[in-house]
């Protein structure tokens, strides 16, 4: 008695693509701020000192974002580096959020975010069989 289990259909080209280039994107955008706050940056330095960010936090934050970066690009380890990413982006929210500043910076990380799920949902079968979005026949 074997089981056979069915792969999710792979997606079309378009989405394919599209999810790709989302994912190239905010892959770039994360490694970009991971490796700025490695180098200590100084315009990081002064952002993170507006946000009583300890200075001796912003490197570990660099090498934390980076390895999570890594993790989302590589198809691989991609649902695992996206949870990581997320919950590092919670924090961002939350830095901001607790100093009541403006809404952008707030948003930003939820929209990176957003665009980080949509784009490995679109490249990723088996994160589309896991969280179907059904069209409605009216």
């Amino acid at each position: 008695m074997s089981t056979t289990i069915e792969s999710p259909p792979a997606a079309s080209r378009r989405p394919l693509w599209t999810g790709r280039a989302l994912s190239a994107l905010v892959t770039l955008f994360l490694l970009m701020d991971g490796v700025t706050k490695i180098l200590k940056v100084e315009p990081v330095l002064k952002a993170c000192a507006e946000l009583d960010v300890p200075a001796w936090t912003i490197p570990i934050l660099g090498v934390v974002l980076t390895a999570a970066a890594a993790l989302q690009a590589f198809p691989p380890t991609a649902v695992l580096g996206a949870i990581v990413v997320t919950g590092y982006l919670g924090g961002a929210v939350w830095t901001h959020l607790r100093l009541g500043g403006p809404a952008f910076p707030v948003a930003f990380p939820v929209i990176l975010g957003a665009l980080m799920w949509l784009g490995l949902w679109l490249r990723d079968p088996r994160l589309r069989a896991l969280l179907p979005i059904r069209r409605s026949s009216a």
